[in-house]
Parts: C-alpha cells; structure tokens; sequence
C-alpha cells in the first residue's frame, strides 16, 4: 500500500502526467509545454514543473543568453513511466469505450 501512496503522490493531480508525456517527445519551452496542454494556467504549470524537477522526472535547463533561455525535458528517470502511462492510456481507452456503449 504504501508504494502507491507514494507513486501518487508523485504523479497525483490532473497535469503531471500530461507534462511528462509533453517533454518526452521532445525538450521544450515553458510556452510550448502550454500550448501542448490547452487549459493549465501558468502558474499550475509552474509549480507542476518544479514539483517534477523536485521528483527528478523534469529536468529544467537554463541557456545564458539575452533574455535567458530555459528549456524542460523529460529526464532518462522519467522514462521509468512509460510502461505506466502506456497502461494507463489502455485502460482509459477502454474505460471511454464502457461508457459510451452504455
């Protein structure tokens, strides 16, 4: 029991996993990551990012250019979810399907 309390913990809430799923496809910036995720504000964004860079699935790269630059991408940790999220894509789908049907 106490594995899934902290998986959820990790991962609890609507946004974290769709952000993982955004930067494992590619690196990105903090605007590109809003526009893959219609309806988060940025300050859940934000806090999202940090919350995922503090679990060590996000890693936030910072370029010292005029402005700076700061570009998130999913870390090699974060590939450890990708069994999860491919189950948890399954049985959404699935899930969509029975309530629809009836």
């Amino acid at each position: 029991m106490r594995s899934v309390i902290d998986a959820l913990y990790v991962l609890n809430g609507k946004w974290k996993l769709p952000i993982v799923l955004s930067l494992i496809n590619s690196p990105k910036r903090f605007n590109q990551i809003m526009k893959d995720l219609e309806g988060i504000s940025p300050k859940i964004l934000a806090q999202e990012l940090r919350h995922l860079e503090q679990n060590k699935l996000v890693v936030r790269n910072v370029f010292p250019t005029t402005p700076v630059s700061i570009i998130y991408e999913a870390s090699p940790y974060s590939d450890t979810l990708k069994d999860v999220l491919r189950t948890l894509s399954d049985w959404g789908a699935g899930h969509r399907k029975k309530i629809i049907e009836e």
